[in-house]
């Protein structure tokens, strides 16, 4: 299946985890991709193995707290392709909560709401006339929001900004209707990425708690990107799509404490 062939795809934070899968996931699928990361390198290593599988792949650094960076980007891309039809809004920012919330610094929330939602918006700003010009009202924004943004599973600064995303989302795919381009957000939960590298006892703790039975992998988050950018969700706009294993429909700690007082009392 070759849902995106002729496309052209630009990917903020694809140099590794859900943006390298989702990367990997449409190229195969006849996309041609710009791959973009704050590091260089990483980018440059995945456009690498997508042309090795025989796609059309470029890299390029994008540093989305940068407004001519961002729009350096959507340029390249446009030139490179002749065409930008699918925006993924990956790249974010996270930083670990001070212990106290009176203690969290201006630095730390201003950067991980200027990476993960500002971000976010400098990337549709400067696409959205691109994707609107696209053939066929194909045009596309996915951005990867989280359950952080729906309930609370800590860090004060990343949560507040996917939770903006969401709304972001709804506004924008408002606006964008019109002009023929759909805009919609993939919520994850746990995902195994390098984010958790050195942690898999922390991994496996979570995935207890999981009503599926496992954390999610990165190509469970790129086949829904895939889906949402595709015609599959011609008549789909506006939506938080929510990946996560079932975590955010109740409390399996809660479940299996109910289970085992039922089961003590007969």
């Amino acid at each position: 299946m070759r849902r995106f062939e002729g496309y052209g795809v630009l990917i903020t934070g694809a140099g590794r985890g859900i943006g390298a899968e989702t990367a990997r996931r449409l190229a195969g699928e006849g996309a041609r991709v710009l791959v973009t990361d704050l590091e260089e390198d990483r980018a440059q290593k995945v456009a690498a193995g997508l042309r090795e599988g025989g796609a059309t792949a470029g890299a390029l650094r994008c540093d989305v707290a940068e407004r001519a960076s961002v729009e350096a980007a959507v340029a390249h891309a446009v030139r490179s392709f002749g065409t930008l039809d699918v925006l993924v809004n990956n790249a974010y920012a996270c930083h670990a909560d001070a212990p106290l919330f009176e203690d969290e610094s201006d630095e730390v929330w201003q950067r991980d709401l200027d990476v993960t939602l500002t971000g976010a918006y400098r990337c549709a700003r400067a696409a959205l006339p691109h994707l609107a010009a696209a053939p066929g009202r194909r045009g596309s924004i996915v951005g990867i929001g989280s359950v952080n943004g729906e309930q609370d599973f800590g860090n004060h600064a990343y949560s507040a900004a996917k939770a903006g995303l969401a709304g972001l989302t709804r506004t924008l795919a408002g606006h964008a209707a019109p002009r023929g381009v759909r805009v919609n957000l993939v919520a994850p939960g746990t995902v195994r990425t390098d984010a958790w590298a050195g942690h898999p006892a922390g991994l496996e703790a979570a995935a207890a708690h999981y009503p599926l039975g496992r954390v999610g992998r990165p190509e469970d988050i790129a086949a829904a990107v895939a889906f949402l950018a595709s015609a599959d969700a011609a008549w789909i706009t506006g939506v938080t799509l929510p990946v996560d294993g079932g975590i955010l429909i109740g409390n399996m700690g809660l479940r299996r404490a109910l289970r085992g007082e039922r089961g003590a009392g007969g």
